[in-house]
């Protein structure tokens, strides 16, 4: 590898932590990558630059960042994109908020790139026009930047430039050597090498456009002490400079320029030097939110006809931002409406298709698309060289908003007056360097986290107080967890001794090491008392080495006493909070205030935050997990979750403990924690793709000897989609419960499917699933595939007299089953008959105890008593229509068994029985007078 290729892959290692960057890199180097990675057809000789740069921009700059491709490819930036509010300002209005620009019933005027670039009656036509477009982190700068130079390579907009030069200011920062403009040029894009536009002469540079996007990443100095004046485009002079003189228009005058920045930075470049300024303002109109959430939600499968499931998500989003709600206000952000979009893409359309994705995973992706790489005072003057750990842009957040998340989290709030955020932001700065980067972090950072409480639920006297005392929250719940968890597991809440005590054993152990070799030298020379000092000095760091282990576990402890508390284990399974916070509670629900929401994300993004892949991207933005601090977290966490497991866990803790173990991805560490496990009862849990993919996904992690005694996914609302995903968990287990589940022919049909790959199921339980005579059927001629199963439980579907004796004839031929339910199926009485005449043990093939009835010919049936039971149990939530008329079928059978016992003590029995439906009947009697009465708002009559 040479040096200009080891420069390239430096280069690359930078930009893979900014998206845009990256980008840009991309489309500056495309040449040379473009040669020596891909093949590609020879162009002619006499090519035109100017065509060939529109090509390779339009390639790169349709390249699309990692974290788009976890939506599985079906997105474009054409297709995805919707125009922010672009609004013009005047020069002393450019470093005004958005606090004008908010209210939602104001008429904006807003602006396209190109309309900035339209003459105007005071405009020099001799010079070039400088656009500055500046917007807060998150309003769509870059977006709004990659779509103009896409429009521009298709002939769409801007089409007085021949030319359109498109450079990261992030790249240009990094570059020491100085060069001339057309050099700097010729090595960015090498087809532009020596372009006539670019040599200054005449007005050729009028057909040019230069671009530079995050001009806050550069220190720029317009003072003409500091930096000189240059008109050659052959003049080698530092990339600021460079920049300087463009704006000057001393270089280039008749060139155009466009550049994008923070808040932060607007001050940096005079307003004499520019001849527009537009502000970027978001999604402040909901009908841009809207558009953009159907862009995302709306495109799934290629463009394919939308599912049910699609449009319905996208109403209900849409009922949420219509009301006074804090998403609404976050929204007004297109970052936040992406972070939504991928929450509720995570939430709804994951499936075994989709690339592995996790909640933290999509958390962490958020903010390193908008703070990827980023350090506090780049290219500003600071002394402090950018690599220092301590001048990470989101370490520094971390230990300001994260300390702000984990107090909220620990003193259950998650509103904070303005002067607590006083005391935690700049509370101790003394510099005018860390007074600098705090008033940078307060303009650019700290607005994209926080927002003003939004509470639709007050009264207008409480909302008026709150004018007065206004409250600040994070703009989405979730990212209050996220923080305070990042908090916990960088460490930052180490005690005083624990941080002393660090710095100590670092010195300390590095004095002893340097020390070691010259004790081993003169130790016969040095008094004894002098030797055991050394030595004490030495084995100081083990000590601090074990406290910090400690600490580590404490940590541990932490995560799972947070992930088991017993206040919030009668709450809703904590994907289910997610979606609610997303898309709002509908219909009647109490009253809840925002201080009593629980925290259940906190400890599951502290399992996420350890996972590799989340650990790589923390290190790009500046927040570094060590190995062995995840070694060590992840040991004691091992032996608080078993111990916690072996006590009994309501099935919303269960579902939040698989999604624990989904986000940490250790596999190892989730069969060691399932080792333990022995059933996992998940009923009236409302199961969703995600959930059942989590199942799967946990599931797989165990051994091949590994088997649960008991799944129960009974009145999960599956469907058949969602049991596709769950068969390869379904190979674990002993006794499968799908009861009370809407999966119907089809989902008979996977299971038929998956028989063969199945060899441990002892009891299959398809109760009241919609089971019709088809699906039986096909059920029957797929049982010879298995080996193993025992019991099948077929009670109250659709299945017919012909399908149920094919089921007894399967069930006879089968090596091991014995017992066969079919009660609460439309059964006549002459197939009850034939089904006991099947399964009598005389007849040819194994004995089968089928239950299809109370009665068994006119004797009363030995299992009478476990079918009464089940009915009695499900008579509520069942159609009670239908459970009474098969009570009523029951009577008779008792009747007419009755009638034909001669024996007294027999006949008793038999009144026993139908003593017990009577009054089973009554009770669903009952239950229906109540119903009715209170439908029509009356008491119920005695």
């Amino acid at each position: 590898m040479g040096p200009a290729e080891r420069r390239l892959t430096l280069l690359l290692g930078r930009c893979r932590s900014r998206p845009w960057a990256q980008m840009c890199f991309f489309a500056m180097n495309g040449a040379r990558f473009r040669t020596n990675c891909t093949p590609s057809a020879p162009q002619p000789a006499d090519s035109d630059p100017l065509e060939i740069h529109r090509q390779r921009l339009l390639m790169w700059f349709s390249h699309l960042p990692q974290e788009e491709k976890q939506f599985g490819g079906y997105f474009s930036p054409e297709t995805m994109h919707v125009d922010p509010l672009i609004l013009e300002r005047k020069p002393e209005e450019r470093g005004a908020l958005l606090s004008s620009a908010l209210s939602p019933h104001s008429q904006y005027l807003s602006k396209t790139v190109e309309q900035l670039f339209d003459p105007s009656a005071s405009w020099d036509s001799s010079r070039g026009l400088n656009v500055l477009m500046y917007g807060a982190v998150g309003t769509g700068k870059s977006t709004v930047v990659r779509k103009l130079v896409l429009d521009w390579c298709r002939g769409r907009t801007l089409g007085q430039f021949k030319l359109i030069v498109p450079f990261s200011c992030e790249d240009l920062s990094q570059l020491s050597k100085m060069s001339s403009l057309r050099d700097l040029v010729g090595r960015k894009y090498l087809h532009l090498r020596r372009h006539p536009l670019l040599s200054g002469e005449g007005d050729q540079a009028r057909d040019v456009l230069f671009l530079f996007n995050g001009l806050e990443k550069m220190k720029l100095d317009f003072r003409i002490g500091s930096t000189e004046l240059c008109s050659d485009p052959n003049e080698p002079l530092p990339p600021g400079v460079l920049v300087v003189n463009l704006l000057r228009k001393y270089l280039l005058p008749e060139a155009s320029v466009l550049v994008t920045t923070r808040l932060s930075a607007v001050d940096r470049v005079p307003p004499k030097y520019i001849s527009r300024h537009a502000q970027i303002c978001g999604f402040i109109d909901p009908d841009r939110q809207r558009a953009y959430f159907a862009s995302r939600l709306l495109r799934q499968n290629g463009g394919a006809p939308q599912t049910e499931e699609a449009q319905a998500l996208v109403q209900l989003l849409f009922l949420n931002l219509q009301r006074e709600s804090q998403l609404a206000a976050a929204c007004f952000l297109p970052s936040y409406c992406w972070l939504t979009c991928a929450t509720l893409h995570f939430l709804h359309f994951t499936n075994a298709n989709t690339p592995i994705r996790t909640l933290t995973g999509i958390y962490t992706s958020f903010l390193r698309l908008n703070f990827g790489g980023e350090v506090l005072g780049m290219g500003t003057g600071t002394s402090l060289p950018i690599q220092e750990h301590h001048n990470s842009l989101m370490l520094y957040v971390v230990r300001t908003l994260g300390k702000i998340a984990f107090d909220g989290i620990t003193n259950k709030r998650m509103s904070f007056s303005e002067k607590e955020l006083e005391q935690w932001i700049g509370g101790k700065t003394k510099t005018d360097e860390e007074l600098r980067q705090l008033a940078m972090f307060r303009t650019d950072v700290l607005d994209f986290f926080l927002a003003p409480s939004v509470d639709g639920n007050k009264p207008p006297s409480s909302k008026r107080r709150e004018q007065e005392l206004q409250r600040y929250v994070f703009a989405v719940p979730a990212m209050q967890e996220y923080l305070a968890a990042l908090y916990v597991v960088l460490g930052e809440n180490k005690s005083a001794l624990a941080i002393l005590g660090k710095q100590v054993s670092t010195v300390i152990g590095q004095t002893s090491e340097d020390v070691s070799a010259l004790l081993t030298i003169v130790s016969k020379f040095i008094p004894l008392r002098i030797f055991t000092i050394f030595n004490l000095l030495k084995l100081f760091p083990k000590l601090l080495e074990k406290f910090n282990l400690r600490n580590q576990g404490r940590i541990a402890r932490t995560l799972a006493t947070e992930m088991f508390r017993t206040e919030d284990s009668q709450n809703e399974d904590v994907l289910d909070q997610v979606e609610q916070n997303l898309l709002g509670v509908h219909g009647p629900h109490p009253p809840q205030s925002s201080e009593e929401q629980p925290f259940e994300l906190y400890p599951i993004f502290m399992g996420g935050l350890l996972n590799y892949g989340n650990r790589v991207l923390l290190q790009q933005l500046g927040c570094t997990i060590h190995n062995e601090s995840v070694a060590q977290i992840t040991n004691a966490l091992r032996i608080y979750l078993i111990r916690q497991l072996n006590k009994p866990q309501p099935p919303e803790e269960l579902v939040d403990l698989l999604f624990l173990l989904f986000e940490f991805q250790n596999p190892r560490l989730t069969a060691e924690v399932l080792a333990t496990v022995r059933s996992i009862r998940l009923t009236n849990i409302r199961m969703t793709s995600l959930k059942c993919y989590v199942l799967s996904s946990v599931l797989s992690c165990t051994p091949p000897g590994y088997h649960l005694e008991v799944l129960d996914l009974s009145s999960c609302l599956l469907t058949h989609d969602m049991l596709e995903i769950l068969i390869p968990a379904f190979k674990h287990t002993l006794y499968l419960k799908l009861c009370d589940n809407p999966i119907l022919d089809a989902g008979a049909v996977s299971l038929v499917e998956a028989l063969p790959e199945n060899q441990s199921l002892r009891h299959l339980s398809l109760m009241h699933t919609g089971l019709a005579d088809g699906g039986a059927v096909e059920l029957a001629q797929a049982l010879h595939k298995d080996s193993s199963l025992e019991e099948l439980n077929l009670a109250y579907n659709n299945i017919g007299d012909n399908a149920a004796l094919s089921l007894v004839d399967a069930c006879r031929e089968h090596p091991t089953i014995h017992t066969l339910h079919l009660y609460l199926n439309p059964l006549s009485d002459v197939g009850k008959r034939s089904l006991n005449v099947r399964a009598d043990p005389s007849k040819s093939g194994r004995k089968v105890r089928v239950l299809a009835s109370v009665t068994e010919g006119s004797d009363l049936s030995e299992d009478w008593h476990p079918i009464l039971s089940v009915i009695s149990e499900n008579a509520k939530s069942w159609d009670r229509e239908r459970v009474k008329q098969q009570l009523r079928a029951f009577l008779r059978d008792l009747e007419w068994g009755r009638q034909q016992q001669p024996s007294f003590w027999k006949r008793l029995h038999f009144r026993r029985v139908e003593r017990g439906i009577r009054e089973t009947l009554k009770m669903l009697e009952k239950d229906n007078v109540s119903h009715a009465c209170d439908a029509c708002n009356k008491p119920a009559g005695k």
